[in-house]
């Protein structure tokens, strides 16, 4: 499709997807000679091609193109600065806000020591998904002979359960690397409950899955249905920077609490097929966020962005 054609009523943008250098964002080729992806964007990026939009992965930082629109999908808990500010180099990038989802920055579930709590606790890492993707970019950066991005990264630790504060083994609440929780997923008489609402721009989706497991994943469910977001999400939203991304959380005593907020999240292998499904909705959201990308240039000064 020519420059300056339409694409459902919005002209054709360039797309740049910024990701660290030693992320796959896309997968090995299939038996159809086809790529595919574990990251929900995929999708997003392949509907947005369809409509004729053009869709460039920039892994690292040695180029710099011009572009309409990027976004910062670099699979960390903390992006590394350097990416962060290439990020901002281009007139419009998405998700520059969301540079830190640690525990101690997202969870609306954290405890201290002091805290009057009665109920079961968990103890997780304060690294995101326990720092599984940033062992994965040490592991590509080892074999490409070059230092690891995150050195001294804490021993891989399950999450744990314990019935009360008291349970808790000695020392901590003294680990940088780990955090406190509350353990308060939503209990039903056949499991548990989460919810997990998946939005790019104003495109949304928000889905309870009920699972057998207390601790409840989105490809280990019995049952889903669609509910409302809460106000309480969207501000915290708001709050984090997110333009597109996954929050996890619950409804305790009337409240919605964060548990897990994810910039870069992925599709589980079951629920691939119902992920894509709903792919062209959240790429309605991406071309919203197009056209405020080109209104926020229009109205910015260069020097200002």
């Amino acid at each position: 499709m020519e420059a300056g054609m339409q694409a459902k009523g919005i002209a054709v943008a360039r797309v740049i997807v910024i990701t660290h250098e030693h992320d796959r964002f896309l997968g090995k080729r299939n038996l159809m000679l086809r790529r595919g992806s574990s990251y929900l964007l995929f999708d997003i990026l392949q509907d947005l091609k369809r409509r004729g939009h053009s869709v460039r992965i920039q892994h690292g930082l040695s180029k710099t193109y011009s572009a309409d629109i990027a976004v910062l999908h670099v699979d960390a808990t903390t992006t590394p600065a350097d990416y962060l500010a290439y990020a901002r180099g281009f007139p419009f990038c998405l998700n520059v806000g969301a540079a830190d989802i640690s525990k101690t920055r997202i969870s609306g579930a954290l405890l201290s020591e002091d805290d009057a709590w009665q109920g079961p606790v968990i103890v997780k890492s304060n690294l995101n998904n326990q720092g599984i993707p940033e062992r994965l970019l040490n592991r590509r950066s080892k074999r490409a002979g070059k230092s690891p991005p995150f050195p001294n990264l804490p021993a891989l630790r399950p999450y744990e359960v314990h019935e009360s504060l008291g349970e808790l083994p000695d020392g901590i609440f003294e680990r940088d690397d780990l955090v406190v929780e509350k353990f308060i997923p939503e209990r039903e008489p056949d499991g548990f409950a989460a919810r997990f609402w998946v939005f790019c721009g104003e495109r949304e989706r928000c889905t309870r899955y009920v699972s057998p497991n207390s601790l409840v994943k989105a490809s280990k469910t019995i049952r889903r249905e669609p509910v409302p977001v809460p106000d309480e999400m969207r501000e915290r939203r708001r709050e984090l920077g997110f333009d597109y991304g996954k929050f996890d959380f619950v409804m305790h005593e009337g409240r919605a609490i964060l548990l897990d907020a994810n910039k870069t999240p992925g599709r589980p292998q079951n629920l691939v097929k119902m992920f894509a499904a709903g792919a062209s909705d959240l790429a309605d959201g991406f071309e919203g966020l197009i056209r405020r990308g080109r209104q926020f240039v229009i109205a910015t000064p260069p020097a200002s962005r």
